[in-house]
């Protein structure tokens, strides 16, 4: 684990104006990867030890934290995140929490995978924010209850050991655990408030899951497709293209810049392992005037630079999920869709099923990482 980099110290007290304009960050590398604790693949806070001021749900809500001083109830401020009350001592002789006092929150994530990086946000909270926080991760399978984690015989790594962090700041880690987890243990200590949490890794499907289903979505987020890179992410970024569900709104495709030249835009994924595609949708959902106008899809073997085109570029319409059946199935580990010349597109997804040779390689992948 490394802080990248460590936001210690109190921020100033809101003084009115733009709440984010004293808001401490930096550019993490790790948020390059899928948020495996997304609401949207169906992470939650399953439970938490106290969260007597604002509730833990609060964690993983999508967007910024948000603050209205003039927002307050019966117990006291409204937070726009996780608070627990002050934690106070055994007696007047001795007031302070012991060292080792601190609060605790459940997470279940999304999708089960390798954890690249934490983020811990403590927007807003200011004066009010933990001293320290660490993060566990544990593997079980099913869907476990809070009793079942918090069982003596439960195996949790630390992926972020205790460290000072800073009020109303981001405050990032790197992790390097080569393990699949499906759950975390978030540590504020002793006490305190965090805005949200956003945990970024790669997802790690279960290859009998996968198996059992036969064909399946090869691109979707869930299933282990992955956004490999992208030549735009001006207004939203690419891997929104390949999480579940339709697109919501205009904001959650993808959508590039106005292209100046005579160049394109495109995105290039990485499937779980070799896969046989045999059907394509293209979805402009919310996309209207800008939608892209055309677009091509090609696939490469993995590591491989050798693109075949696999749908020759076609008229997009705004607004519209596109459907194309394949002449003859396409074999490959990675996919490349071009637009032109730019604009968006909200969702891919491409069905089909492992091939003999990526079943292998995913069920010697999910057995290296514990699963």
């Amino acid at each position: 684990m490394s802080a990248i980099p460590a936001f210690t110290g109190d921020a100033s007290p809101y003084g009115g104006g733009d709440p984010y304009a004293d808001y401490r960050t930096a550019d993490f590398p790790f948020t390059r990867y899928a948020d495996l604790a997304d609401r949207r693949l169906g992470a939650g806070v399953v439970a938490a030890n106290d969260e007597f001021f604002a509730e833990r749900e609060n964690l993983l809500k999508p967007g910024a934290a948000e603050f209205d001083p003039e927002h307050f109830g019966h117990k006291g401020k409204i937070m726009d995140g996780w608070e627990t009350r002050r934690r106070r001592g055994v007696s007047a002789v001795e007031p302070h929490p012991a060292d080792d006092d601190h609060d605790w929150a459940l997470v279940r994530l999304g999708a089960p995978g390798i954890v690249r990086g934490v983020l811990v946000d403590t927007a807003h909270f200011r004066g009010n924010y933990p001293q320290a926080v660490s993060v566990e991760a544990t593997s079980l399978p099913g869907s476990p209850s809070p009793e079942e984690l918090l069982a003596d015989d439960v195996e949790w790594t630390t992926l972020v050991p205790r460290t000072a962090v800073g009020g109303h700041a981001a405050n990032g880690f790197a992790v390097d655990a080569a393990r699949r987890f499906t759950h975390l243990r978030v540590n504020q200590h002793p006490d305190g408030g965090i805005a949200r949490l956003r945990v970024y890794g790669e997802v790690v499907p279960d290859p009998v899951w996968l198996g059992v289903l036969g064909t399946f979505d090869l691109a979707a987020l869930e299933n282990g497709g992955q956004v490999e890179d992208a030549s735009d992410r001006f207004y939203s970024p690419a891997t929104n293209t390949i999480q579940p569900g339709r697109s919501r709104k205009m904001d959650d495709g993808w959508e590039t810049r106005r292209r100046r030249d005579k160049g394109n835009d495109w995105i290039r994924y990485q499937l779980a392992a070799e896969s046989e595609i045999r059907a394509v949708e293209i979805d402009t959902a919310y996309l209207k005037g800008n939608s892209a106008g055309w677009a091509a899809l090609s696939v490469a073997a993995r590591d491989s630079e050798d693109w075949t085109e696999i749908l020759p570029r076609t008229r997009l319409q705004p607004d519209t999920n596109h459907r194309f059946v394949l002449d003859v199935p396409a074999v490959g580990s990675r996919v490349r869709v071009d637009i032109y010349p730019d604009g968006g597109i909200s969702r891919l997804r491409l069905f089909g099923s492992l091939t003999d040779a990526g079943t292998a390689r995913l069920v010697a992948r999910h057995r290296e990482l514990g699963g």
